[in-house]
């Protein structure tokens, strides 16, 4: 299957925000170049803190649309997924230093956002999400998440492109559109009325809503925009930006609306929790550690013993392992003035960079 891929977005100010005065904080890009379909919406943190983040969320979902529409057979056939991961957060926040110059910031939190996305091109897809908000795949069968909601350990706070080691809450995934009728992507504000998150079940409207898509991006545009007005934003005085995109595969079968289900039981509750779990597994971990460095300690022997020197006793291991524990402190000392003379080298460079950048 290669059908041809529409795509579009919008993007709708809450009421939270047109009666406070304050601009949309929502972002979404929905282009189509160079073979590759792209959809990427953001939603920038609220609060005090994060000043310009309406400006942040801009520029994440043009320098990410960007990314993927120029580098997609790289990014979709690296087989490192962290490395992949770390490109996507090192171009948004290399874009983002532009606008903290621009706006002359102290602090890049205050571009915070989160990230959603979606690419396509010929039968590949690769799909992105940090944060809240919801990804979504509709197949002839039926509707399901791809990516859900990442909430803090308080419900109403996530992770964002500006957090600390922000690549390791950023998850990916590749893969082909075998089977798709349409991918859905839409912030939290969307995604509180037609997701519930107790059960995982994603709503039927939003099949509609993607389905509107068949007759063009105007037609979307104009119907989505309508749905989000009258069903979401103007239904509270305290309704947050809301933003819905797709990507809708021509030609493809729609999922009977009427048949899929309303309401899911509620997942069961957890027995255990990701903490439990470490703790649990601590000693085997500590005791498989122990026994992998003895064994590499005898495999380092045993191959010195090969080349002609005399076979040694389990004492003269022993040995060796504590005279290795006398020398590990000597190394980890000299690893850390090595570290210490490098960082201090780049330190240098990069003062010189930034004075002959402003002082040229």
């Amino acid at each position: 299957m290669n059908s041809k891929t529409n795509v579009a977005a919008v993007t709708v100010v809450g009421q939270k925000h047109l009666q406070r005065g304050i601009p949309c904080e929502d972002s979404s890009v929905a282009v189509s170049r160079n073979g590759v379909s792209v959809v990427c919406i953001a939603d920038g943190a609220g609060g005090k803190v994060y000043t310009h983040a309406k400006y942040g969320a801009e520029c994440v979902t043009q320098a990410v649309s960007e990314l993927l529409i120029d580098h997609f057979d790289a990014l979709y056939f690296e087989n490192r997924e962290a490395a992949i991961k770390a490109m996507i957060i090192t171009a948004a926040h290399t874009a983002l230093a532009d606008v903290i110059l621009k706006y002359k910031l102290n602090s890049i939190e205050k571009l915070s956002c989160t990230l959603l996305f979606c690419a396509v091109k010929d039968r590949r897809m690769i799909c992105g999400h940090i944060g809240d908000g919801l990804i979504a795949r509709i197949s002839p069968s039926g509707i399901s998440p791809v990516t859900m909601p990442q909430n803090g350990k308080i419900a109403s706070t996530t992770y964002f492109v500006t957090s600390n080691h922000a690549a390791d809450y950023l998850r990916l995934t590749k893969g082909t559109i075998d089977d798709v009728h349409a991918i859905v992507l839409m912030t939290d504000g969307v995604q509180d009325s037609v997701y519930d998150e107790t059960s995982g079940l994603v709503k039927p409207v939003v099949v509609r809503m993607a389905d509107t898509l068949k007759e063009g991006r105007e037609h979307f545009e104009k119907e989505v925009k309508s749905v989000l007005e009258d069903y979401i934003v103007n239904k509270s005085n305290v309704s947050d930006d809301s933003s819905f995109g797709a990507l809708y595969f021509v030609d493809t079968k729609s999922p009977d609306v009427s048949s899929l289900p309303s309401r899911a039981e509620a997942f069961p509750r957890a027995t255990e929790n990701f903490r439990q779990l470490q703790e649990l597994l601590l000693p085997r971990v500590k005791k498989a550690r122990q026994i992998i460095l003895n064994s590499s300690a005898c495999i380092s022997i045993d191959s010195k013993t090969s080349k002609g020197e005399p076979k040694r006793t389990t004492q003269s291991v022993v040995q060796a392992m504590e005279t290795e524990d006398k020398i590990s402190p000597m190394v980890r000392v000299n690893r850390r003035l090595l570290h210490l003379v490098f960082g201090s080298f780049i330190f240098v460079i990069i003062v010189l960079i930034l004075y002959a950048f402003f002082f040229k």
